[in-house]
């Protein structure tokens, strides 16, 4: 307890400080190097700037997995180190006696997760729970977990087990261009930021042997639709359609060259990302067909389109907002190409129909012009969550 003895600070306080300061100069000083300690509870004391310096040393000699109890922390090295993720160290972590007494590295979570399924009498799901700030490395961690079930979940003297695993492994990786094209966008920290959380489920069989998996997403950000903070950019797949499409496809979509839209900010930047052809080939293989991913197309010009319809103030409340002069092909083209009739959609978005009493009459109110840009994003991203929700592996 901190006391104030004539104005001044005193008591257990100011004693626990001063000892937390020896002991943190004492451990910062002492002998063992801080890129030796592979578990951050060997730390002590326990503070911010210990557990900092310790995994800056440890990322310094390129190591860049690091123990903190039962979760493991994981560091970007952001550059390829393909002999950490080699078949040979996944067969290490696979057959070593006790696993968590080796390096530590994703590989021991996943193989401890798997022991847990083969050592108990009735199998119980496991979880693993993959989190961190954009960019820090959780798409390709979850990438290297399902290349090590597909090599472990897999019978040693079965050709078809083999198979079947890689073919789901192969899947469900077929299914991350796809998800990252209408999940994905580049912020002002990662150029690929993924804006969705994603569930993989991986099924097994009683004798431990991968026979299926399932991909869910969930909380996609489906505002940066319509609206994209300053520096960043919406969705990859705008941005792929618009540079990837073929001379008929850009007629079809009403995609002209250097055509502007206001929901497709710093279209002049071209990311390794932008590749039309990767998803389009992603989608064939998880069975959408050429003639449903012109329709998925289709509606994602319309969305372009859509986000060009400005309307002006009404000087009459009684009548509803007029469209911008340059707003009519707009609106026309975004209707035609989502295959919705014009006048019914632009009544959608300038008309608010409300129904009250019992009788529960129906009365029309014209919205103002911040209503019926409220409008138009909500059917944007209604409309932008259904294709976007079709990836299912």
């Amino acid at each position: 307890m901190l006391q104030q003895v004539n104005g001044q600070s005193s008591g257990s306080d100011a004693h626990g400080r001063e000892s937390l300061r020896e002991d943190l100069q004492a451990f910062l000083g002492g002998e063992a190097p801080l890129h030796q300690l592979d578990d951050l509870t060997k730390v002590n004391p326990v503070t911010l700037e210990t557990v900092l310096r310790c995994l800056q040393a440890r990322y310094t000699a390129d190591t860049f997995y690091t123990r903190a109890g039962c979760t493991l922390v994981a560091l970007n090295p952001f550059k390829p180190i393909p002999q950490l993720y080699s078949p040979e160290v996944m067969q290490e972590y696979h057959t070593a006696p006790q696993p968590q007494k080796l390096k530590p590295h994703i590989f021991t979570v996943g193989e401890q997760t798997y022991r847990n399924v083969k050592s108990l009498i009735e199998p119980v799901n496991q979880s693993i729970v993959v989190s961190g700030e954009s960019g820090a490395g959780k798409t390709w961690t979850s990438r290297c977990l399902m290349k090590f079930y597909a090599v472990v979940a897999a019978s040693p003297t079965s050709w078809e087990s083999h198979k079947i695993a890689e073919r789901i492994e192969q899947r469900i990786l077929n299914s991350n261009p796809v998800m990252e094209a209408f999940g994905n966008a580049c912020t002002l920290r990662n150029n690929n930021s993924s804006r969705f959380g994603k569930f993989i489920q991986l099924q097994l069989n009683r004798a431990q042997q991968m026979t299926g998996a399932a991909v869910q997403t969930y909380l996609l950000e489906k505002t940066r639709v319509a609206c994209q903070a300053s520096s960043e950019r919406n969705f990859h797949i705008f941005y792929q359609i618009c540079k990837g499409a073929s001379a008929d496809e850009r007629l079809q979509w009403h995609l002209a060259e250097g055509a502007a839209f206001s929901w497709l900010p710093n279209p002049e930047r071209t990311l390794e990302e932008d590749c039309f052809e990767v998803t389009r080939e992603a989608m064939l293989h998880l069975g959408i067909d050429a003639p449903t991913q012109n329709n998925i197309f289709q509606a994602l010009a319309g969305l372009l389109h859509l986000g060009n319809t400005r309307f002006a103030d009404s000087g009459n409340e009684a009548q509803p907002c007029p469209l911008m002069d340059d707003a009519k092909c707009s609106v026309r083209t975004a209707a035609s190409l989502l295959r919705l009739p014009e006048d019914p959609l632009l009544e959608t978005l300038r008309i608010r129909t409300i129904r009250a009493g019992r009788r529960q009459q129906v009365f029309r109110k014209p919205c103002s012009r911040a209503e019926c840009d409220t409008r138009r994003d909500c059917l944007a991203k209604l409309v932008y969550a259904r294709p976007a929700g079709r990836v299912r592996v």
